[in-house]
């Protein structure tokens, strides 16, 4: 709902001089920014001081500002791991947003089990396991996690170790070939076993010099005891790891962890390279795809992403490398440094080995991100049949990679409602989908309910300067698709490709054209058409049925003081509808159990009162 820039004002006037988020809300209602601030009512009045100067998106976002709200807390920290995640979660569009974070795979170790095991997962969870990555090469995540069961052998079976019920276990084949030290039938000690947890938490650490040098003291501990077995065992996990630190490339002689982190970026896209190391070891690489503003500033995108890649990250290195100065400086050192309980520096650096190891990783991050312009240059050059074929048969002037489709549902003289799905390439873009309460229409008109959800769609694109879909399909015969017709000339569109598509026989009708198309059932083009506009039609019922949900559980009983939905269900299921509550006396309400008697005279007085008035 659009809100008056009177009380937007009034908003404003009544910020707090406290730490907290704050949130930029559009026309619609859409969170189109997350920001933190040490005091709300200075940061956010800043945006709304007249004469300040302002980049062209801060700009374009304060012309799209309508709403505001904000969230206090107690310190400034708290702001910053609350922004970070308000921005993972809502994704606003005047962000810099990390693309597809939360498909990164993450390896946890379920310290909390009293046999844990290593499990591949995709979320991060609040509880009291250990978590590494995100590891945004997966291959290379999976050949870690087989060489993790090649030194350490613990258990990746699903067993609840111990059983419950008392069931008992056998082992399988992984304790015969000695991937496994058998816990399922108490095989090895406990001790032994959770030592090799603690093993595997250090060699997903990157601590591989620690945990060797733990490794032969532990050896030679077993040999003195003449613990033979074990100590062959510690033995073969050593060798192991040996071959794999030789593999590794080592960067520098101090054994300090640090995370070289840099980028590269072609207008709104940019790709993100850190490179880990720990102990002075090359360990891995991680790279990230990014969304933002062609003219957001670096400093800001690299605040962004520092805030929301360490939000979740189980290790922060004492040294962190950024090829420019960030906002919020000082704020994020003691947030990482509270995170990893130890100093932690954030390194701007301009000569000698640092910057040398900087450079490597901008060389890294241009690779990336020229190898992403090319897939997505191939991806734009490659169109599908079904959308080859349309373009021929609907005869339109290049081919329809995005395509809109408009519905309306209006079941009943209410809650009339329109949709629209969103086709991109073929294939639906459900972040683009749209539904419309229709506002200017009673009664049932789907001609002019059409004529406004189409006007309304097509001037936002307008306002917003968004490019127009290169085919608007809209689900109905001659009479919805003059009315589209209708609202696209009033906007001044005319070039605008639209179609009708007819339910009864899947009649396809033309602007200019007084006859139908038929276009083969069999053709892939029309199974497209058919597809997107039962699509909007799915969506629009959906929307029909919420807000016809949200109605009915909307009653007069909402009034009355006193009255939540426990009593609200007990008053109902006692009398069966409102009428009925009406009728009843005074008496018969206070019998109720759960309604107290001052309770049941405030129901009794406001049906009354409002019969006699």
């Amino acid at each position: 709902m659009q809100i008056s820039d009177t009380k937007l004002e009034a908003k404003l006037e009544s910020l707090p001089h406290k730490p907290g988020v704050y949130f930029f809300k559009d026309s619609v209602g859409r969170i189109i920014y997350v920001g933190k601030a040490r005091s709300l009512r200075h940061r956010v009045k800043a945006y709304f001081q007249e004469g300040l100067p302002a980049d062209a998106k801060t700009q374009t976002l304060i012309s799209k500002i309508k709403d505001l709200e904000v969230l206090v807390t107690d310190s400034e920290m708290e702001a910053l791991i609350l922004e970070a995640n308000l921005i993972k979660e809502h994704k606003p569009r005047y962000n810099v947003n990390l693309k597809d974070d939360k498909r990164y795979p993450y390896l946890k170790v379920t310290v909390d089990e009293p046999y844990p095991r290593v499990l591949i997962v995709r979320r991060v969870k609040k509880d009291k396991a250990k978590y590494f990555g995100p590891y945004t090469n997966v291959s290379g995540m999976r050949q870690t996690l087989r060489l993790i069961r090649r030194i350490f052998p613990i258990r990746s079976c699903n067993l609840t170790i111990p059983s419950p019920t008392g069931r008992k276990y056998k082992v399988c084949l992984e304790y015969y070939i000695k991937r496994c030290l058998g816990p399922c039938e108490n095989k090895g000690s406990y001790e032994e076993y959770r030592k090799l947890i603690e093993n595997t938490c250090l060699f997903l650490a990157g601590k591989n010099n620690y945990l060797m040098e733990e490794l032969k003291r532990q050896m030679n501990r077993y040999a003195e005891e003449e613990n033979f077995e074990a100590a062959a065992r510690i033995r073969d996990q050593l060798k192991a790891m040996e071959s794999v630190v030789q593999k590794q490339k080592v960067v520098d002689t101090e054994k300090v962890d640090q995370d070289i982190i840099s980028l590269a970026r072609e207008k709104n896209d940019i790709c993100v390279v850190v490179l880990q190391i720990r102990e002075g070891i090359l360990i891995g690489r991680q790279d990230f795809y990014l969304t933002s503003k062609t003219d957001t500033p670096e400093s800001e995108i690299l605040s962004s992403f520092v805030k929301q890649y360490y939000l979740h990250s189980p290790v922060i290195p004492e040294e962190i490398f950024l090829p420019a100065e960030i906002e919020d400086h000082s704020i994020i050192v003691l947030w990482l440094e509270e995170k990893r309980q130890g100093k932690v520096q954030l390194i701007y650096p301009q000569r000698g080995k640092k910057a040398q190891l900087l450079e490597m990783a901008i060389k890294n991050a241009q690779l990336l991100l020229n190898e992403l312009l090319i897939q997505k240059s191939q991806k734009e050059a490659q169109i599908p049949r079904a959308i080859q074929m349309l373009q021929k048969e609907l005869y339109l002037s290049k081919p329809p990679r995005t395509m809109v489709a408009f519905d309306i549902s209006n079941l009943g003289p209410t809650d009339a409602v329109g949709s629209l799905a969103y086709f991109e390439d073929g294939r639906p873009k459900k972040s683009e989908y749209r539904k419309f309460k229709i506002r200017s229409i009673k009664g049932q008109n789907d001609f002019a309910m059409m004529r406004e959800i189409v006007a309304r769609y097509f001037s936002h694109l307008i306002e917003e300067k968004q490019a127009l879909p290169d085919l608007a399909l809209i689900d109905g015969g001659k009479g919805q698709l003059s009315a589209a017709l209708k609202a696209l000339d009033a906007l001044g569109v005319k070039n605008q490709e639209i179609i009708g598509l007819a339910k009864r026989l899947d009649e396809v009708y033309l602007k200019g054209k007084s006859d139908s198309l038929m276009i083969p059932k069999t053709s892939p083009s029309l199974r497209l058409l058919q597809r997107i506009r039962d699509e909007a039609h799915r969506f629009a019922i959906s929307y029909h049925r919420t807000l016809r949900g949200k109605k009915i559980t909307k009653s007069e009983l909402d009034e009355i003081e006193g009255i939540g939905q426990t009593r609200k269900k007990i008053l109902l299921s006692q009398f069966g509808s409102i009428e009925r509550l009406k009728k009843a006396s005074l008496t018969e309400i206070k019998k109720i159990k759960g309604i107290s008697g001052k309770v049941a005279e405030k129901i009794y007085q406001h049906f009354n009162l409002k019969e006699q008035a």
